[in-house]
């Protein structure tokens, strides 16, 4: 009995409030419709005024007071020009922004609502078509051009000097490979990947190979032309080197290429940023599978003669591996125990 009149009394109750609700919606149709404006309106108009330029005024602070942070040292010659390219168009698209931004909610502020004023209907403006079409067609073109024409000079051939380093990238780590003495690389052959020879090295054809070394770090020299020759073994991999400004895909089947100078070893770097544990990094910028995280590859940049010591320093590739001197063809046998090393090695060992 008690459950039943409370169940009646919020029924009665809501039915009250729903006519109470009927008669106020009654009572603003019998008052007439209510004015437009008054002071809630210029009050608006004036908040969104004020959020303009406070917001503004925030985004440039955030921006320039964080600025060191989300930027990074430069040490690559043609970095430098890929700076520029960004910060000229981010200037001219953060004031293109300022003064859309500043319009839109000025416009808010000088029209807002007045009693007696009529909109004008204005069917077209060919200065205005011209002028917002015109203007960001020219500005877009200059960056276009300016852009394609810096492309062309970091992407074109190599000097003759340059160092060429090959990179390997597979599920899921780098691997570098260096041309020994004679300072070429040795062909390769990608039927002749195995376990062991990951780059395919044709030890059969090209003499070479004999004295290529791999390396499980990225030694660069400073000051010299460096050519990256990029393939991947297994899936997309992506060579990331932002202190160099250095990005471009490693393609299964399709070898691509980086050229770039850098400018500043490790030890320059350490000093300019005041941190003595600060290392060089490449970074797989191409989700590959489930151990991506696991594809950093660690990067040294020397001067040219401790450049030079370390490269002199290394055990060639087929002296790691004397097992594959059964593919060497019998002609280039000597040649080969000679530039890898075996026949030191051999010598010491009857000694």
């Amino acid at each position: 009995m008690t459950s039943l009149v409370i169940g009646l009394g919020v029924l009665l109750v809501l039915v009250i409030l729903y006519m109470i609700f009927r008669i106020g919606n009654l009572v603003n149709v019998m008052s007439g419709p209510e004015k437009p404006g008054g002071t809630a309106n210029k009050a608006n108009a004036t908040l969104l005024l004020l959020f303009m330029a406070g917001s503004l005024a925030a985004f440039f602070w955030y921006s320039f007071k964080h600025m060191d942070s989300f930027t990074l040292p430069v040490a690559s010659e043609h970095g430098k020009v890929t700076d520029q390219l960004f910060w000229i168009t981010m200037v001219i698209v953060v004031a293109a922004f300022s003064v859309i931004f500043a319009v839109m909610f000025w416009f808010t502020y000088k029209y807002q609502y007045k009693e007696g004023r009529k909109a004008v209907f204005l069917t077209d403006n060919h200065m205005l078509e011209l002028t917002w079409t015109g203007i960001p067609a020219i500005v877009m073109a200059i960056l276009i051009f300016k852009g394609l024409n810096s492309w062309t000079e970091i992407t074109g051939p190599a000097t003759k000097d340059a160092e060429v380093i090959e990179l390997m990238g597979q599920q899921f780590f780098w691997t570098a490979r260096y041309p020994g003495k004679d300072n070429e690389l040795g062909k390769y052959d990608f039927r002749l990947i195995d376990a062991s020879n990951e780059f395919g090295m044709n030890l059969q054809d090209d003499p070479n190979t004999y004295d290529d070394f791999k390396s499980a770090t990225l030694v660069l020299p400073k000051g010299k032309e460096v050519l990256l020759k990029i393939r991947a073994r297994d899936v997309l991999h992506s060579v990331f080197l932002p202190h160099f400004r250095v990005k471009m895909d490693a393609v299964p089947g399709m070898p691509t290429q980086f050229k770039f100078v850098p400018t500043k070893s490790t030890e320059d770097m350490r000093t300019e940023t005041g941190n003595p544990n600060f290392n060089y990094e490449m970074a797989c910028t191409e989700v590959c599978g489930k151990g991506h995280f696991s594809m950093k590859f660690p990067v040294l940049v020397l001067e040219q003669d401790a450049y030079d010591k370390w490269k002199a320093e290394q055990e060639t590739w087929l002296k790691q591996n004397p097992d594959y001197r059964k593919f060497v063809p019998e002609k280039y046998r000597e040649l080969a125990d000679i530039k890898s090393g075996i026949i030191a090695a051999v010598t010491t060992s009857n000694q």
